[in-house]
């Protein structure tokens, strides 16, 4: 394939095209970015997942080592089902100054302005390489992140830095909340309405564990944070799901309970996790007088832990000496710092665009914050010139 050479606006026209809704492959935007560095002369690696319907790509600039900095972003994109758009929302329109578009923010956009940028890579003298990295399922179980981490260790990638371009507007995150999902199911009894007495009605005991779930949260609003930025500046509990019952005449034998924690650096989860199964316990002994069967049991759907703020982070370093940034801010969202915190890689969380926008109908990225990330990029290749 030709070298082509895009504008950061045009590259994430033609990656907002390809619908990655987390449930689909990726394969058709990341053939597209690998045969786009190709005709630029850089190679890309492939890590598929066990389908091989879904795959990772690194690709390096410059000097021909496993050190430099990381540009990390996920190319998949949540659902547009059931959202109001007032355009198709895979295919870029731009109004007003702002590129409307799936994905625009989160985090196509990030991703549009580093591949644009190849070419400006290239022509510079950088004394440390420039590595892209697209993941995929990072939307739902950071799936893709998971099993990027083993293959980069077993190559001996030791970047100096990772950038993880998540909607921060440009400004430098160093720590956001874990984020778990978990189900609570209770299994009851059922029976005639006519005679309740006879069934164990699970959407009544459901209940209260939501209302106790409740009570802990107004305990957690007493323990905030010190770090800046969070808000809440506390641990948060969300029931989100309910799904109980069958029929209005029959006593519900079963209530799944659908629920979400997001933890403060140095909240631990399992705490919430079991002060909701003592409240459980002392309810079940009641439930099994009537039904023996009878059972409360909580579960992790996915468990995403908390990214900590790390003493002279060689990644933080670099990125206030490129923009002259001071300030640290958390976040309350989850990223993929975590993966590469846990994989002893210094990360930290940059990039264009406001959560706000994420996730929502006419989901955008302003074109003043593409051209920020642009700048900033540019900034980054002057500094590793040095």
């Amino acid at each position: 394939m030709s070298a082509k050479n895009y504008t950061p606006a045009d590259m994430l026209g033609e990656l907002i095209r390809f619908d990655t809704t987390s449930r689909e492959s990726n394969l058709d935007l990341i053939n597209f970015v690998a045969d786009y560095l190709n005709g630029h002369g850089v190679e890309s690696q492939l890590f598929y997942d066990e389908d091989e319907n879904k795959a990772n790509l690194v690709a390096s600039v410059g000097p021909d080592t496993l050190n430099g900095v990381v540009l990390s972003g996920h190319s998949d994109v949540v659902p547009v089902d059931g959202q109001d758009w007032s355009s198709n929302p895979f295919e870029m329109v731009e109004r007003d100054g702002r590129l409307y578009g799936r994905g625009s923010c989160d985090m196509k956009g990030y991703l549009a302005t580093a591949l644009a940028l190849v070419p400006d890579f290239q022509k510079s003298d950088i004394k440390l390489p420039i590595h892209i990295v697209l993941t995929y399922d990072e939307e739902t179980t950071c799936g893709g992140a998971d099993r990027l981490m083993p293959e980069l260790t077993a190559l001996g990638f030791n970047p100096r830095a990772v950038i993880i371009g998540e909607p921060t507007m440009m400004q430098l995150v160093n720590a956001h909340k874990g984020t778990c999902t978990l189900e609570t199911t209770v299994t009851g009894l059922s029976a005639h309405t006519s005679m309740p007495h006879l069934g164990v009605n699970a959407i009544a005991v459901a209940s209260e564990l939501i209302q106790e779930l409740g009570r802990l949260q107004e305990k957690l609003r007493e323990h905030p944070s010190p770090l800046r930025g969070l808000d809440p500046p506390h641990s948060t509990i969300t029931v989100g799901l309910i799904n109980g019952g069958t029929q209005f005449n029959i006593v519900p034998g079963e209530c799944v309970i659908g629920w979400d924690i997001r933890s403060v650096p140095g909240d631990d989860p399992d705490e919430f996790v079991r002060h909701l199964n003592k409240a459980a316990e002392a309810l079940i002994p009641k439930m099994r007088e009537t039904a023996p069967a009878a059972n409360i049991q909580t579960e992790y759907l996915h468990r995403g832990k908390a990214f900590v703020p790390v003493d002279d982070s060689p990644a933080e370093e670099l990125v206030k000496a490129v923009t002259g940034i001071n300030d640290t801010l958390a976040v309350g969202f989850g990223t993929e710092a975590v993966n590469y915190q846990d994989a002893g890689m210094s990360v930290v969380v940059y990039g264009p665009g406001s959560i706000e926008q994420a996730h929502k109908p006419d989901e955008f990225i302003s074109v003043d914050q593409m051209n920020q990330c642009a700048d900033f990029m540019r900034d980054l290749v002057t500094y590793l010139e040095r």
